[in-house]
């Protein structure tokens, strides 16, 4: 891996998504999921074009000082956007704090009557999955004792599984981008 020195990405701030409603929301993230609203930024405008578009711009703050995000833009909203979009679409992972506390979610989400599944057994984590009032897939994780360990054999074999997956599926991405 190359050092980029100061250039190099400190982590994600924010991860933003559409949301239908921006209240319900708020309840999902807040009251069953426990993350504060961190502000809700209403605009009349786009950003950069100056365009006409009312919206509000939530955020829920995470505990390691990171959000989540979400646009509440009811003109430009389309019932197709919170659809129940599959995991490989779109997901956002957050980490419990051990497998106990894994199992306390998903007490606690039983008891809110949130439908979730799980927890799946991914080998380095354990995670539970549910969709948010907007479509979009959350997973709750936590990792096994052996995480670590796990992550860097998986590290070691990386470049070859990506270069072996690469010519395995070259002629089926050909076809996609026909």
């Amino acid at each position: 891996m190359t050092e980029m020195g100061t250039d190099r990405l400190r982590g994600i701030h924010h991860s933003a998504f559409r949301c239908r409603d921006a209240e319900e929301t708020r309840a999902f993230y807040e009251d069953v999921l426990g993350l504060p609203v961190a502000a809700a930024l209403a605009f009349e405008a786009e950003p950069g074009s100056g365009r006409p578009h009312p919206y509000v711009h939530i955020f829920f703050r995470l505990p390691d000082g990171n959000f989540i995000a979400f646009f509440d833009a009811p003109d430009s909203a389309r019932p197709e956007h919170f659809l129940p979009a599959h995991g490989f679409d779109r997901h956002i992972a957050f980490e419990a704090g051990s497998l106990e506390a894994l199992a306390e979610w998903k007490a606690r989400l039983d008891a809110r009557g949130v439908n979730s599944f799980g927890p799946i057994d991914h080998g380095f984590v354990r995670s539970l999955y549910m969709w948010d009032p907007n479509g979009l897939q959350v997973e709750i994780t936590a990792r096994v004792p052996d995480h670590d360990a796990i992550l860097a054999h998986e590290e070691a074999q990386a470049r070859d599984i990506l270069a072996e997956w690469t010519r395995r599926t070259a002629d089926a991405k050909a076809r996609l981008r026909a």
